[in-house]
């Protein structure tokens, strides 16, 4: 229970903030039918790493070669602002949420990073 209660109020804290995504002019999140059809996607960056979307809420990050490679795995849950939040299995957790911006799907952290989709 220890471990479960921080990781809860990760996960509360960052749909607290969903308010203030740091969006940008073309930003469009994700339609609630993109989220929904998440499921067996999965998406490739620039720096060479992949998140997978799997069904039942199971969530795979794996880091590229030149980042150590391995992978993370954890669990995804949409929230209502749009977001995407997952718990780790190693106890850490993040809200990301996903747009598109012309023909480009971007990841954006709650910190406001931007991760271009290939």
């Amino acid at each position: 229970m220890r471990r479960i209660m921080p990781l809860f109020l990760c996960l509360l804290a960052g749909s607290a903030a969903a308010d203030s995504w740091k969006l940008k002019p073309g930003d469009t999140p994700f339609a609630q039918s993109e989220l929904e059809a998440l499921p067996g996607q999965s998406f490739r960056f620039f720096d060479g790493g992949e998140s997978q979307y799997g069904s039942g809420g199971a969530y795979a990050y794996t880091y590229s070669a030149e980042n150590g490679g391995g992978t993370a795995w954890g669990t995804y849950r949409i929230v209502e602002d749009g977001s995407i939040c997952v718990a780790f299995t190693n106890g850490f957790g993040r809200c990301d949420m996903f747009v598109r911006n012309g023909s480009r799907i971007i990841l954006i952290t709650e910190n406001g990073e931007r991760f271009p989709v290939r």
